[in-house]
């Protein structure tokens, strides 16, 4: 277990993944990224220090010893209203079928490295603070404002077409997919 304190203000991530390689170099990563980063190698201590810690965000390896990543996401949901991600070597249709019935954000298939997932995190936390600025009792007016500026302001470069291209490079590769077929599985997935 370990507490990495980066820059106030990008947001508390628990990662949690029974291989210390990969926790070790996505906790780094995301640190340096400026994340603040609690990491577990297990389902248990994962649950300890969500409770301790209140992380505003979780990824988590599906199969571990012990308590597995489903049954963390189904804490974290459930008892601390912690949104979760996933990041598993397995893709078959069990595993997806649970993964959208317990409501994670994003699915990472590995191998990955921390490039790939720094951005689905980024991406992660700016739909939870649209969500949340959403929910808020100014959200109308906010809105308002907002749409006023768009019309204004040229349109920014979308911020998913990298992580997206990747996406679809990895299930092209991994599944031996056309470009359009690895995008159609990722959209159902999604």
């Amino acid at each position: 277990m370990q507490v990495n304190a980066a820059v106030p203000g990008k947001g508390k991530v628990l990662v949690v993944d029974d291989d210390r390689l990969v926790l070790a170099t996505l906790s780094h990563g995301l640190a340096q990224a400026g994340y603040d980063v609690i990491d577990a190698d297990n389902g248990g201590d994962a649950i300890l220090l969500a409770r301790e810690h209140r992380p505003e965000l979780a990824l988590l390896d599906i199969r571990m010893d012990g308590l597995s990543g489903f049954d963390v996401a189904a804490y974290l949901r459930e008892h601390l209203r912690i949104p979760f991600m996933f990041l598993s070597a397995f893709s078959d249709e069990a595993t997806l079928a649970r993964i959208k019935a317990l409501g994670a954000l994003a699915y990472l298939v590995k191998p990955l490295d921390v490039a790939q997932i720094v951005p689905v995190v980024a991406n992660a936390f700016a739909q939870l603070r649209a969500r949340a600025a959403a929910d808020s009792p100014a959200a109308p007016v906010e809105r308002a404002a907002a749409s006023r500026l768009a019309l204004a302001a040229p349109t920014p470069p979308d911020p998913l077409a990298q992580p997206v291209a990747i996406a679809v490079g990895i299930v092209m590769h991994r599944y031996s997919l056309p470009r359009v077929q690895a995008l159609e599985r990722l959209r159902r997935l999604a």
